[in-house]
């Protein structure tokens, strides 16, 4: 019975010997897993990183990829802007071959129906046209040009014959039917034939509304690179102005002339004074940039151009700012040319004798040659090409 007792474990012990085993088990437990767990975070991290990095690398593939695609799209977005550009003016110059010749049609038609088919007219080809402005008071100023730098009779039909330069004073009508000044511009006309007539009634303050009749008359009548239009007490070489024009004669549409931009003046009774000034700005501005109206070239297209829209054109105090209003806004380019507008001698006369023939000549303080009828040929003896220059040009 002792031996039995003596091999048995007391039961107060037992709780004991739980406790310890519990504490000695989390000890042992902490010691075995804690470098598993810091082993299997490190891995962990260590492959999160990797990942990290092959996506960041396959993005910064993707976006070089994106970036060249971009560049290549851009590439390809500005050749067809391009195309579309030069398809659009290669539309806008048909549009106005097209309108020219449909004017030109309209213009003639009336007469038509009395004409056999193979008789009907169509538009002269020419290198250009030059409108001289002249006024029914002017007739010695004609005169003197004809005198000077303007050819006459056969020379004339020659000049356009075989340089394709048409030379006409334009004018229109008075306000009365058949006036004694229609009249005698009648009988000068059959003495000259070097008139081209206006459907318009002569005035000073009429002179934006002449211009655009003779663009919209000169373009139904003659299909020419430039038209031109000159005062009738300017100076002009016809050689050296020819030559000038052909350097610019493969521009679809050019304004040629001496540039300027003068200011805007508000007040009332000076010269050049502009009605509508506020539409300019402050006062004290000044005009864009346009030619002077002593002398100026457009080309072809521009000259179609209002010739189709004369009658929504609008029309300025000055006859050189409503031209030069007329091509804001489209593909024109300006050209400051400044031998269109040389002094009287000395001036042109030192340029000549420097090997600088001018195209034109006149005083700026009398918009013209001061006193044209009695210098015009001064000036031309003085500033004057020649005449083998102009039968010599090359166009």
């Amino acid at each position: 019975m002792k031996n039995k007792s003596n091999g048995k474990v007391s039961a107060k012990w037992i709780p004991i010997f739980s406790i310890c085993f519990f504490f000695f088990g989390m000890v042992f437990t902490n010691k075995l897993w804690a470098p598993l767990e810091s082993n299997n975070q490190l891995i962990t991290q260590q492959r999160r990183d990797q990942e990290l990095q092959i996506v960041s690398e396959d993005c910064s593939t993707k976006k070089k990829k994106a970036g060249d695609q971009d560049k290549d799209v851009m590439k390809e977005v500005y050749k067809t802007h391009e195309a579309i550009q030069s398809l659009d003016k290669s539309i806008s110059m048909l549009q106005m071959e097209f309108s020219a010749s449909r004017s030109a049609k309209e213009k003639t038609r009336p007469h038509e129906s009395s004409l056999p088919s193979n008789e009907v007219p169509s538009r002269k080809k020419a290198f250009m046209v030059i409108g001289i402005n002249t006024a029914f008071s002017s007739r010695k100023r004609r005169d003197s040009v004809r005198e000077t730098w303007m050819p006459q009779g056969e020379k004339l039909r020659k000049l356009e014959q075989e340089k394709g330069i048409v030379v006409r004073f334009m004018i229109g009508h008075s306000a009365t039917s058949k006036s004694i000044l229609d009249r005698a511009l009648d009988s000068e006309e059959a003495q000259h034939q070097d008139f081209l007539r206006l459907e318009h009634v002569e005035g000073y303050h009429e002179l934006s509304a002449k211009t655009k009749i003779f663009f919209a008359t000169a373009v139904a009548k003659w299909d020419a690179d430039f038209y031109v239009k000159v005062d009738d007490d300017v100076h002009l070489n016809l050689g050296t102005f020819a030559a000038t024009l052909a350097r610019h004669r493969s521009k679809p549409r050019v304004y040629i002339g001496c540039m300027k931009s003068g200011p805007v003046l508000s007040q009332k009774n000076v010269k050049y004074h502009e009605p509508e000034y506020w539409k300019f700005g402050e006062e004290g501005n000044k005009y864009f940039r346009h030619a002077t109206g002593q002398i100026y070239a457009v080309s072809k297209d521009l000259a179609t151009y209002i010739s189709i829209n004369q009658p929504i054109l609008h029309k300025y105090a000055n006859e050189d700012v409503s031209l030069g209003s007329w091509f804001i806004g489209l593909e024109v380019e300006h050209i400051d040319e400044r031998s269109m507008c040389c002094g009287t001698p000395p001036d042109c006369e030192w340029k000549a004798q420097a090997g600088n023939i001018c195209v034109a000549s006149f005083d700026w303080s009398c918009s013209g040659i001061c006193r044209s009828v009695e210098k015009l040929k001064f000036v031309h003896e003085q500033c004057g090409e020649g005449e083998e220059a102009l039968w010599n040009a090359l166009l």
